[in-house]
């Protein structure tokens, strides 16, 4: 297994900002301590290019982008300020899911420390998103020829709203994404799945309930790769989750995403998405062991 990451490219903050940044550097300094991952597997990506992004973002949009030409309304809606720093960081995490789909279709797992921007529309960013990686990366899949069917599997709690618009009507990727049905996005799109849960939902009932989603995810998609956005924003202390479970409930969850693709002989390309716990090493444990489950759980 290989991974990669990107927080060495630190993104400016004004103060009090509530995105927890520092999670990415905390998660990196994890897997090394506790031997998730020997160092010669830990990679820097190289940032998307941009004729990786404009097979799935306007060209306009990244041109705004790209040269700090966002509207403050654009720039709210994303929830970052730009800087070239926010641009660099933003390709890099692209580059790093495009970097572990290539790795998951040699190895059987690859892993983005980072990622998970599905809030990201083809000509506009929200919610912390500015390009949506997955989207990104399963264009570049097919555009290599080196799959036709891919999955993208939600499992944060806010739903996929970006990637379920970019994929809307396009039989070769499937969106299935499993989230609270009262948090963000408060305006769905429609993914091939939804799985809309009430607040305080649990584990017992969200794993019944995802694995209903993974049986019917692999017998529509028969996907070549998935994309799993393993979010650890589902976690009942988080601050922006709600829906109450517990991290051995968490660990269920990835142990049913794993089990599933291989049970399925399906490479998995895994991003972690969102984790805003109280206690941000709470969030680092969930994302940590997301990170050890790739590691037992490859093909």
């Amino acid at each position: 297994m290989r991974v990669f990451y990107s927080d060495t490219f630190v993104l400016p903050l004004p103060p009090g900002h509530r995105f927890p940044m520092e999670k990415y550097a905390l998660l990196r300094e994890r897997v090394i301590a506790e031997n998730i991952v020997s160092l010669d597997r830990l990679h820097v990506p190289e940032p998307a290019s941009v004729d990786e992004l404009v097979r799935v973002h306007t060209p306009a949009y990244i041109e705004r982008v790209m040269t700090g030409r966002l509207t403050g309304a654009e720039i709210r809606r994303i929830g970052f300020p730009w800087s070239p720093q926010m641009v660099e960081r933003s390709r890099r995490s692209a580059g790093a899911t495009i970097a572990a789909c290539r790795v998951a279709l040699q190895e059987g797992v690859g892993v983005n420390l980072a990622g998970g921007t599905h809030h990201a529309f083809a000509d506009a960013g929200a919610g912390y998103c500015v390009f949506n990686d997955a989207a990104v990366a399963a264009r570049a899949m097919q555009a290599e020829g080196r799959v036709r069917q891919i999955a993208i599997i939600d499992c944060d709690v806010h739903q996929g709203d970006g990637t379920a618009a970019i994929f809307a009507d396009d039989p070769t990727v499937f969106t299935f994404s499993i989230h609270g049905a009262h948090n963000f996005p408060f305006r769905k799109q429609q993914s091939d799945l939804d799985i809309a849960l009430p607040d305080a939902t649990g584990d017992a009932a969200y794993l019944d309930a995802l694995e209903w989603g993974l049986r019917q995810t692999f017998a529509t998609a028969k996907p070549d790769l998935v994309i799993y956005l393993a979010g650890a924003d589902p976690y009942y202390d988080d601050r922006l989750g709600r829906l109450s479970l517990t991290k051995a409930g968490l660990a269920e969850r990835d142990r049913l995403v794993f089990g599933y693709c291989r049970s399925a002989g399906v490479p998995v390309a895994v991003t972690m998405a969102g984790g805003y716990a109280r206690q941000i090493n709470d969030t680092v444990d969930i994302h940590a062991h997301t990170v050890a489950a790739a590691s037992l759980g490859h093909l």
